[in-house]
C-alpha cells in the first residue's frame, strides 16, 4: 500500500505553504504501510511560537482554498509549540525547533519512504540546524 495521489497532492500543497512562510526542515513521509489512520505525515518547524502559528494558518488556508479541505482536528494551537492538523488523508505537524529536536519524529518514521516535495520545500532542509548554530531567534 502507498499513499494515494490525493494525499500526495495535499502534502505538496501543505509543504509549499510551509515553505512560503519560511518553515525549516520540511519533510514528508508515506506512513500508509504502517498506519491505517492516515497516508502521510508532513513535518515542519520554526524558531518561535508566532512563526509556528503563521505556518499552521497558511497551511490551513491554502488547503481550503486550493484543495477544498479543512482539518477535522487542530491541536496544540494555544501553546504554539507543536500544532497538529489532521486532514484525515494527511497529518501535518508544525513544531517549535526545540520540540522538533526533542521529540525527533523523523527517528520514528525513518523506515518509511520520504515523499518528494516541491523545490521550495526541499530548500528548507538544514535551515533549523543553521538557525541553531547562529543562536536562532528569540521565542
Amino acid at each position: 500500500m502507498t499513499a494515494t495521489d490525493r494525499s500526495i497532492e495535499l502534502i505538496s500543497a501543505a509543504a509549499q505553504a510551509a515553505a512560503d512562510k519560511l518553515a525549516h526542515d520540511v519533510v514528508a513521509y508515506d506512513v500508509s504501510d504502517v498506519l491505517s489512520i492516515t497516508d502521510a505525515f508532513l513535518l515542519a518547524s520554526a524558531p518561535n511560537d508566532r512563526q509556528v502559528k503563521s505556518i499552521v494558518d497558511e497551511i490551513e488556508e491554502r488547503l481550503l482554498k486550493e484543495k477544498g479541505v479543512k482539518p477535522v482536528r487542530r491541536e496544540g494551537e494555544r501553546e504554539g509549540r507543536w500544532v497538529l492538523l489532521d486532514f484525515v488523508d494527511i497529518v501535518v505537524h508544525v513544531q517549535h525547533s526545540e520540540e522538533r529536536v526533542f521529540y525527533a519524529l523523523e527517528r520514528l518514521w525513518k523506515d518509511c519512504p520520504q515523499i518528494d516535495l516541491p523545490e521550495d520545500a526541499k530548500a528548507t532542509r538544514g535551515k533549523g540546524e543553521a538557525a541553531g548554530r547562529e543562536g536562532g531567534e528569540p521565542s
